[in-house]
Parts: structure tokens; sequence; C-alpha cells
């Protein structure tokens, strides 16, 4: 998609080019309404030609510019083209085109000329070191003083940090009142690269490109030190007899902003052309100081922003938990001569593990238990669709075998690469008592014989998980639940609890504790958590852990 996007007092703007004309202008009936005095009622307009967009100027007062240039005829803008209209500045943006590496969101740019380290250097004419982030206390404190105490009235409070940028750059103008320029960049926590985040010009109507060094930079960063350089004062390359007006003098002092831990987090830069008033060692110093209480009021406001967000994540996940929760049945059925437990704990806010239970007719009981491949919110997101699926599948469907196949194709369409569900589907027929089970690469459940004996399906008969082959072929096996047995589904988050050391929970000690505990569903599903958690011993659960246990009543 194709925008403008105008820049104007701090602030970025976006329109999108979705007409065939898009007319800017002072006028109320202009497309893009520009307010300036210097702008005129129709200025210029932007025309869409295919999937090429144009610019012309439509005889305007005081001209239309791309990138510096006074345009006389239709031009075809290319992304990232800046344009300028009286005093307000605009960018061209098409999405179909990379982005300027060194650009920033909000339009600033930022050239980072290719010099060499000889050359830089003579340009340097002072550095100096940041041992403490305040620069030299004993040198000019009374300013130093001020300036702290201004920037950090200034910054007070300021907690967006879209604000916080720019509110430095303003304070570092009425402290440097002979700064023309002046920019903030910050380190790329994916990249590591600085990029331009704020820029300010004492004059709005400038539109020149800040430049840097790119060795000054570097050494800037790598030294941890503040420079200060004239890269034309001393130039040979410039006549004597040459006007000083036509020298582009700049005066320039870069200093890295430091992290609590002593590393550059950024770097400001500020700049001026006016030969009468060119900055100082003393000045530098004062900046020294400025940039590192900026630096530590930036940092302050990034963690509050952490913190804030991460508030903003947990009341997010809290409501994810509540939905979750109510896809899960508010009660088991309730059937004659039968018992049924459940519980499930995630080990984040929102968990992968889903059961359900629901009759079908009066004397049929479907039991769905699963575990999604990964836990958290992706986890909860297939559950949440797995849930969907079986119940709209069980209403129609009352066989394991069709019920489980097409369970199974509706999760492999558009599945997504990598999440797929161990699960297990079981229907109990309340008058013959018997249970039709397909596994679908789950675990076994146990069953707990009368004679205190454990048994567990052929592993023959596990199948795939659910989502990894379309019209897999899965095996239903069928057993008379008998009078006094009783059955517990699990999820691995059981027997690979894991304690202080290590260790697993096990298989092994599962059965172990199956054959001793209770008979009834709900008393032996509850023991059987307690358990886990003794276990476990106060280390924080690793995996989601869901139980189901149901018991036919003796006879």
């Amino acid at each position: 998609m194709a925008k403008l996007i105008l820049l104007q007092d701090g602030e970025a703007t976006t329109y999108e080019l979705t007409a065939d004309e898009t007319v800017l202008g002072r006028h109320p009936d202009c497309t893009i309404q520009l307010q300036s005095h210097m702008v005129s009622r129709r200025h210029a307009h932007v025309v869409k030609d295919g999937p090429s967009f144009y610019l012309e100027d439509l005889g305007s007062g005081n001209g239309t510019f791309v990138n510096g240039q006074q345009i006389s005829q239709r031009v075809q803008l290319k992304n990232e083209d800046r344009l300028k209209m009286g005093p307000l500045l605009l960018r061209f943006e098409d999405d179909a085109a990379p982005a300027d590496d060194d650009q920033d969101d909000l339009g600033f740019q930022v050239d980072f000329s290719a010099d060499n380290e000889e050359e830089a250097n003579s340009t340097i004419l002072g550095s100096l070191e940041s041992a403490t982030g305040f620069g030299v206390l004993e040198v000019q404190p009374e300013a130093k003083l001020k300036a702290v105490l201004e920037i950090s009235r200034t910054l007070a409070g300021t907690v967006d940090l879209k604000a916080f940028l720019p509110k430095i750059l303003d304070t570092l103008f009425e402290i440097f009142p002979h700064a023309d320029r002046g920019c903030v960049l910050l380190k790329d926590e994916q990249t590591g690269r600085m990029v331009p985040r704020a820029m300010k010009h004492r004059h709005e109507d400038h539109d020149e490109t800040v430049k840097l060094s790119r060795t000054i930079v570097n050494k800037v960063l790598e030294e941890k030190s503040g420079i200060l350089s004239a890269d034309a004062a001393s130039d040979s390359q410039f006549d004597a007899s040459e006007s000083i007006s036509n020298l582009s003098i700049r005066s320039m002092m870069c200093v890295p902003m430091l992290s609590l831990q002593g590393e550059p987090t950024g770097l400001i830069n500020i700049d001026t052309q006016n030969p009468l008033n060119q900055f100082k060692n003393e000045d530098l110093d004062l900046l020294m100081a400025v940039a590192g209480q900026a630096a530590l009021s930036f940092e302050t406001a990034r963690l509050f922003d952490s913190f804030a967000q991460k508030q903003k994540q947990d009341r997010e996940l809290e409501i994810a938990r509540g939905v979750q929760q109510a896809l899960l049945p508010d009660k088991l059925p309730e059937a004659e001569g039968y018992d049924f437990y459940a519980s499930y704990d995630s080990a984040q806010a929102v968990g992968g593990d889903y059961y359900d239970a629901m009759m079908i007719g009066d004397d049929k009981i479907c039991l769905s238990f699963g575990d999604v491949a990964g836990k958290g919110v992706p986890g909860a997101l297939i559950m949440s669709r797995m849930s969907s699926c079986v119940q709209n599948t069980m209403e129609f469907v009352h066989d394991v075998g069709e019920a489980v196949a097409a369970i199974n194709n509706h999760m492999c369409a558009n599945a997504v690469e990598g999440r797929f569900v161990t699960y297990v589907l079981a229907i109990i027929d309340l008058k013959t008592h018997e249970m039709s089970l397909a596994n679908c690469g789950h675990m076994s459940p146990m069953i707990l014989r009368v004679d205190g004996t454990v048994e567990e399906f052929d592993e023959d008969t596990i199948g795939l998980p659910i989502g990894v082959v379309e019209d897999y072929p899965f095996e239903v096996v069928k057993r008379v639940i008998e009078p006094g047995e009783t059955i517990v589904l699990f999820t691995d988050g059981v027997d690979e609890a894991m304690n202080p050391e290590g260790e697993l929970y096990t298989l092994e000690r599962m059965r172990d504790f199956v054959v001793k505990g209770p008979r009834k569903a709900e008393e032996l599903g509850k023991a059987l958590l307690a358990d886990v958690r003794r276990h476990a011993n106060g280390r924080a659960q690793n995996d989601d852990i869901t139980i189901m246990t149901f018991s036919r009543h003796p006879e």
C-alpha cells in the first residue's frame, strides 16, 4: 500500500493513496489539507498510473520539492522520497520497495559518510571519556548542575518514549542556543545498529539530512567517549581567499548514552554551522553531563514502559485464561453407576491441554482428551480450535472411527507447522458398558482393575497425532468397563513433572500410585495431582498438567 506521511509538529500523520488522484493544498476540498499559509490552495497532486505514482506541481506560489530539488514537471515517486511544500515535509512510502536501513518510522534520516579513519581523526578537536556518565564534575560544576536540573525537570514524568527523545533535543537547544541541528540515535535490540529516533532543526524549513562520520560514531561507541569535531575549519581543500559565507563550516559534538551497566544504548549529536559560535571543549563536557542524565531518565522511562506493557499483557492473558476456561465443560456428565472427575492446571496463564465430556443422546457419554504440542498462547489457540472442532463433529457423528477421522482432516486443513495434538476420543455405552476408544499419538490410559493391577492398551493401537496426516486410518479398540474399574487419562505434564534435582515423576511411579491409590474417580484424581505436587517440591511447573478419571461403581 502506497502512502504519504505528513511530518508536522513532531507527529507523523499517514494518508493512504487509494484514489487515482490525491490533491494536496490549503483548501478544505483537497484530499490532504495542509495547514500553512505558505501552501497554495491547490498546491500539488499525486496521480496513480498502474502500480506507479507521480507527483506534479499545480502552479503553487512557493513550489514543490522532491528530495530538496524543485520540480517543474511530473516526476515519478520512489519509496522514501522526501517531499516539501512550503514549510511542510512529507514522505512517500511504497510497501513494494524496501525502506532505507538508516531511516526510522518518523521520516528522520541520517547519512553515515563512508570516511576513512585518518580523514575523520583529522577533524577531531577534542574528546572526553565518560567515566561516570556525567563527565568531570570539577569542570564548570555550576553550569553542569543547572543543565542536569533543567533536563531532569523537562523529562520528569515523561513515560511516552516517542515524546521523550524530542524533549531531550528541545532542552539541548535551550542549553546550547547556537546549535542548529540535533539528532538522537538508539541501538536496535535485534540488529545492534544505531537507528535515528529523533531529530530537530532550529529552522523548521530546513530539510537537510544530518550527516555523521561513521568513523566518529564508531569511536564514540567503542571508546564510550564524547567527540568534538569541526569538519571544515582547517580543511586544506578550501582556498584562503574563499568567502567565509561559502564555507560549510560545521562544528559537531557527538556523545554516547550509556545504560546503567555502562554500555552504549544510543548517542546524541548536535552541530552548528555558525562559524562565529563553534563548540568548545567545555561545551562537550557539558553535553556529556546532560547525556548522562538523559540516558538515566530514558532508561527509567523504558523500564516503566516495559512494566506498563507487561501489565497490559498480563490483563490480556487473564482475559484469555477466562476464555479458555469457558471452553472447558462447566460440569461433567452425571450417569447412574459412574463417577467422573477432571482437573486442568496450565504451566502459564493459558495452556495447550484440553478435555471435554458430553452426553450423546440418553445412553452414551463422549470423552475427549488431548495435549497440543507446545504451551502458552500458541498452544491455547490450537486448543480452542480443537475444542470447537470436536463439539461440532460430535453433534452429528456418534461413531468413534468416523468422528476421529473427521476431526483429524479438519485439523490438517490449514494446519500450523509443528502444531499437532496427541488425542484420545472415547464413547461409553451406558447400557452395554462398552467403551470404544481411538488413541491418536497419546499415552495409553491406565485402567485400574478390580484385582489391583493396571492395564494399558497395546502400543500397536496408538496412531499418529491429530493434524499430521490427512485421511489417516485410526484404529478403534473396544473394551467393556467392568464393575469397580477406574480409568485414568493424563497428559505428559504428569509423568514429566520435575523436582528441584531434575528428577521426573515417571510413568512407573504413576502406575504404583494408581495401584495403591483410592478407587473412586474423584478421590484418585485429586490424590494423584497432590502426589505430583509433592514430587515437584516447589519447582515451577514446566508443562500443563491435566488429569481425567472415571470409574464404574462396584456391583
